[in-house]
């Protein structure tokens, strides 16, 4: 007697199972690695364009307020004495400018204090603004307690409060290797050469500002802060009464 015949069965063993999900599991693997190192990629990126604007806006910024000076006569040492708001030391320099961050060049005018402070944990240095509403002359002389001899010239100068870092600070730059003040003086000489001076002590104002940047490790994939020079069109004269005194 014969026996029936058994009906064939299709279908996938066990191994054959594990084996796609280990080849899944590998493609997986890949897409997800890919993806992960073309993130890094556009963080990177990213990253590096932040930067660029960031320190392209920063010197823009510097070169803006320079040029919104204002010319205001402060009295500054006593009853009567006068003189031109404006600080220049190598490392410090106070002005009035029209321009602010904030509004730009629609907002109220502004007293800068630019300054140099140590960088953070003591590596290099950042260049720091402070902004202060300008409400007129007044105020301004209380930035200005008295006059002074300055050693260099023997003319008496005016005598600033010292600036001061806090919580309302602006960093323009940071990371700087080292960052200070220059100042174009006028001929000493009928038709001489204009003079580059650290420290501007004579009345009115300078022809130009040099703000001198350097990065404190140089990138070259990165823009980097540079030397930044700034005109100022102010040909007032300190011996003449305008209606605005």
């Amino acid at each position: 007697m014969k026996r029936p015949a058994m009906k064939s069965q299709a279908g996938v063993t066990l191994i054959e199972v594990l084996i796609a999900i280990t080849l899944l599991s590998l493609l997986t693997t890949g897409m997800l690695f890919a993806m992960r190192v073309g993130l890094m990629a556009f963080s990177k990126t990213d990253t590096k364009l932040m930067d660029n604007r960031r320190v392209v806006g920063a010197q823009r910024v510097v070169e803006q307020e320079l040029e919104g000076l204002m010319p205001v006569i402060a009295p500054c040492g006593g009853p009567g004495m006068k003189a031109a708001f404006f600080q220049g030391e190598t490392q410090t320099m106070r002005l009035v400018s029209t321009f602010t961050l904030q509004q730009a060049w629609r907002g109220q005018p502004q007293i800068l204090e630019l300054f140099v402070i140590p960088g953070e944990e003591g590596l290099g240095v950042r260049l720091v603004v402070n902004e202060i509403p300008y409400t007129g002359p007044l105020q301004t002389g209380g930035l200005c307690p008295g006059v002074m001899q300055d050693p260099g010239t023997g003319l008496q100068v005016p005598r600033f409060a010292p600036v001061v870092a806090g919580p309302n600070s602006f960093v323009l730059a940071d990371k700087l290797a080292y960052c200070r003040f220059v100042y174009l003086a006028p001929p000493v000489a009928p038709f001489g050469p204009e003079i580059w001076t650290a420290h501007w002590a004579k009345a009115g104002w300078p022809l130009a500002v040099r703000i001198e940047m350097a990065p404190l490790e140089p990138d070259p994939s990165r823009l980097q802060p540079i030397t930044v020079v700034a005109p100022i069109f102010i040909r007032r004269s300190l011996d003449v009464v305008y209606a605005d005194n």
